[in-house]
C-alpha cells in the first residue's frame, strides 16, 4: 500500500495530539513541521522539521518535493502568517488543506471582557492611567506595550523577551503552562495584577487565567482573532483525523 503523506504545521498541543492519533498508521507518513521559534520545544510523536520555509514559494516547493497528499494547518490561532502561507500555497498547488484550529473562550457571567481586534487596540484599551497589567500574550508581540509606558508590566512567555521592554516598570516570567487556577488567582494577587491582557487563543492550558480573572473580579482585555475561510476546518483533535480520512479517501477515488 502506498502511504498518504501528510504535512503537519505545528507547535500546538492540537497539533501534537493529532500527530499522535495518526502516527501508528499504516498508510499514513507524517512529517510535522514547527516553526522553530521556541528554544526547547516538547517532544513530538512523529518526525520533525524545524525552521521556516521561505514564504509561499518555499512551502510550495516543499511539498512537491515531498510528494505530500495533505496540509494540515494546525498552528496558533494567531499565527497569521504561517495559515496565510498555507492557503496560498494550497491554492498554487491543488493539495488540499486542513486547518485544525481550537475553539475560543466564551463569555461567561462574571467576565469583564474588553474585545479589541489587534494588539494596538489592546495598547489603547488600557487607558491613560497608570495600571498593574499582566501581559499573558507571549513574547513576540510584547514590545507593542511600549506605547503605554507608564503602566507597570508583568510578562510571562515560554522563552524571554527579546528585545526586551524599553518601558521602565517591567517584570518578566518564563513559565510554560498548562497554569492551574488556584496558582493564577496567587499569582495576581500577589502581583497585585489590576487588568489582564491576553489573546482568544482558546484551549484548557492557558485558560486558567480567564478563570482566575472572573473570580478576582478582574477586567480582561481580550485580543480577537481574525476571521479566515480556510475551506476544511476542525476544532478538536478527533474531528481534524475524521476529515483528514474523508479528504484522503477522496484523494484515493480520484486516483491522486
Amino acid at each position: 500500500m502506498d502511504k498518504k503523506r501528510i504535512l503537519i504545521l505545528g507547535g500546538t498541543a492540537e497539533a501534537r495530539e493529532l500527530a499522535a492519533r495518526l502516527a501508528d498508521r499504516d498508510d499514513l507518513a507524517m512529517t510535522l513541521s514547527l516553526a522553530g521559534r521556541t528554544i526547547d520545544p516538547a517532544p513530538q510523536p512523529v518526525p520533525v522539521r524545524s525552521g521556516g520555509f521561505g514564504g509561499v514559494a518555499g512551502l510550495v516547493d516543499y511539498l512537491g518535493a515531498q510528494a505530500i497528499d495533505l496540509l494540515i494547518d494546525a498552528t496558533h490561532p494567531f499565527a497569521r502568517q504561517i495559515s496565510a502561507n498555507a492557503r496560498a500555497a494550497s491554492r498554487e498547488t491543488g493539495i488540499p488543506l486542513l486547518r485544525l484550529e481550537r475553539h475560543g473562550w466564551d463569555e461567561t457571567d462574571g467576565d469583564r471582557w474588553t474585545r479589541v481586534a489587534t494588539m494596538a487596540g489592546a495598547v489603547a484599551a488600557l487607558g491613560k492611567d497608570p495600571r498593574r497589567v499582566f501581559l499573558a500574550i507571549g513574547r513576540q508581540e510584547a514590545k507593542a506595550f511600549d506605547a503605554a509606558p507608564q503602566h507597570h508590566y508583568l510578562v510571562r512567555s515560554v522563552d524571554p523577551v527579546d528585545p526586551p521592554l524599553d518601558a521602565p516598570q517591567v517584570e518578566y516570567l518564563l513559565a510554560r503552562g498548562p497554569f492551574a487556577v488556584e496558582d493564577e488567582v496567587a499569582l495576581l494577587r500577589e502581583h497585585r495584577i489590576e487588568v489582564i491582557v491576553s489573546k482568544n487563543s482558546g484551549g484548557e492550558a492557558t485558560h486558567g487565567k480567564i478563570v482566575a480573572a472572573r473570580i478576582l473580579g478582574l477586567p480582561v482585555v481580550l485580543v480577537e482573532r481574525t476571521a479566515a475561510d480556510d475551506g476544511h476546518r476542525a476544532g478538536t483533535a478527533e474531528e481534524a483525523e475524521r476529515l483528514a480520512d474523508h479528504l484522503l479517501t477522496s484523494l484515493r477515488k480520484r486516483g491522486v
